[in-house]
């Protein structure tokens, strides 16, 4: 008898749906309440990080230059005081085969589902996955559906989204192309049921061990070039598969004292799933949108436990504006000769101001870079914006409102990184798995795997609980 294939009967089928696609039995990890076994999640699968290196050198992946931006840290100093401004590195990912780190993600999935005998691999991506899924399918012979939320209710589509799209088709992807709202879930689930192909998930533990290469290979790259680990490392957080993945690596490879900062856009005030507000936003990913949802409740993807838990390993998070984004994508090529897209320039802006707290013989690390295209360049973004009735001028790019202006800033003194109450997002993700799971009363393992989700300790885990 034929499936029922209305809304509620898809959703409701998700988990089987979901376990019979990723070749893993979630249930086999968990211990009945809130605490999971996370590590033993991470080793289900069974790739050490020398054969995630094999497998992605294979198709063109990782291995990638750790540039020094001599210029950009020169103009740091000329903002910091006496002997500081940190030496800034950008580790440039748009050398992977489809030009961002999400090829070290694409890869490990890939490779994993032409091992299953998969016919096909999907991913539900409006990024930049959906070119590295489509890449790494192409290279390794597999099928490939990529689902992408592009249009509002009218049909317009953001530049840079529609920009991704076109990349996808490129490298032989069939694109399913949706409207903003709760759709997308729904049909990626329906498509993946009907097909029985691999879910490449973002969020799936062969996609973070993929990125696991990236953070090994600062580490190394560092102490071979500079005979030091670097002070800090900027990750752009969205779903925090980059801070979670490039953490992990640089533990392995031992670089126990180099500090996580994770880097988001602002966007505060702009709903991610409102159609009205869909193109209000200049910056398609690495924003708050997605960063502080997926950090505070990290379960809330395409599969049952997310192996992006970017609150275990980030010591601090940090906002920039759009405004800071686009100008920095700018400065990026005229004094550096590099033009990227905007998603590692985000780190890059936080990285220039933060770089100004540092003694100017440390470094920091921005973790990547990504290629750039028709629609990610800067004008196409700003023209977009124009469109939309969003102002676009210089000033301080604090008093920027996202949807209603972008604020380039008027000279380089005005990059100013701010802190996130990182706190406030532990205190939050404390509540919402106690709620999620129903629990009051946490045993000794639940409290102990929220300290190591939130970075914390048991006592902060108690004084939380004790306020719900």
């Amino acid at each position: 008898m034929a499936l029922a294939k209305d809304y509620d009967s898809v959703m409701g089928r998700s988990n089987d749906i979901m376990k019979k696609a990723l070749g893993l039995d979630y249930d086999e990890f968990e211990s009945g309440s809130i605490a999971f076994d996370y590590e033993a999640l991470m080793k289900s699968t069974e790739y050490t990080l020398d054969e995630i290196n094999r497998i992605q050198s294979r198709t063109g992946v990782g291995n990638t230059p750790l540039l020094e931006l001599r210029n950009l840290s020169a103009l740091a100093r000329k903002y910091a005081k006496p002997g500081y401004g940190a030496r800034i590195f950008a580790k440039d990912e748009a050398a992977n085969a489809s030009g961002s780190f999400k090829d070290r993600r694409a890869a490990c999935a890939v490779a994993h589902a032409k091992k299953l005998g998969y016919k096909g691999v999907i991913a539900a991506t409006s990024g930049n996955y959906g070119a590295a899924v489509a890449s790494q399918a192409a290279m390794q012979g597999l099928e490939c559906v990529i689902c992408q939320e592009c249009f509002d209710s009218h049909g317009i589509g953001q530049p840079e989204i529609i920009e991704k799209a076109r990349k996808c088709e490129a490298l032989g992807a069939e694109v399913v192309q949706l409207t903003v709202g709760p759709e997308l879930f729904y049909t990626f689930l329906s498509i993946l049921e009907d097909r029985g192909y691999f879910n490449a998930s973002l969020y799936s533990p062969f996609g973070i061990a993929g990125v696991e290469t990236l953070g090994y290979e600062i580490a190394v790259q560092c102490r071979e070039k500079l005979g030091k680990d670097p002070a800090m490392v900027v990750c752009t957080n969205a779903g925090g598969g980059m801070v979670t993945g490039t953490a992990r690596g640089l533990i392995k490879a031992g670089a126990k004292d180099t500090k996580i900062v994770a880097a988001s856009i602002d966007l505060t005030g702009l709903h991610m799933a409102s159609d009205k507000q869909f193109n209000m936003k200049s910056c398609t990913t690495g924003h708050t949108g997605f960063g502080v949802p997926y950090a505070t409740d990290p379960d809330h993807s395409d599969v049952p436990r997310s192996a992006a838990r970017p609150l275990r390993y980030m010591d601090r998070y940090v906002t920039v504006s759009q405004g800071e984004v686009m100008y920095m994508t700018e400065a990026l090529a005229n004094l550096e000769g590099i033009e990227r897209g905007p998603a590692g320039n985000t780190s890059l802006a936080a990285a220039f101001s933060l770089a100004q707290e540092l003694p100017e013989d440390e470094i920091i690390v921005v973790s990547e870079t990504e290629y750039t295209g028709a629609g990610k360049h800067v004008q196409p973004q700003l023209s977009f914006a124009r469109d939309n009735g969003v102002e676009v001028l210089f000033g301080d790019p604090k008093e920027e409102k996202p949807g209603v202006n972008v604020i380039l800033p008027k000279d380089p003194s005005f990059f100013k990184c701010v802190d996130a109450d990182i706190n406030h997002f532990r205190a939050s993700l404390i509540k919402k798995a106690c709620k999620a799971h129903n629990v009051t009363n946490p045993t000794e393992a639940d409290l102990e795997f929220l300290a190591a989700e939130t970075k914390t300790n048991v006592d902060f885990v108690k004084e939380v609980i004790k306020s719900l």
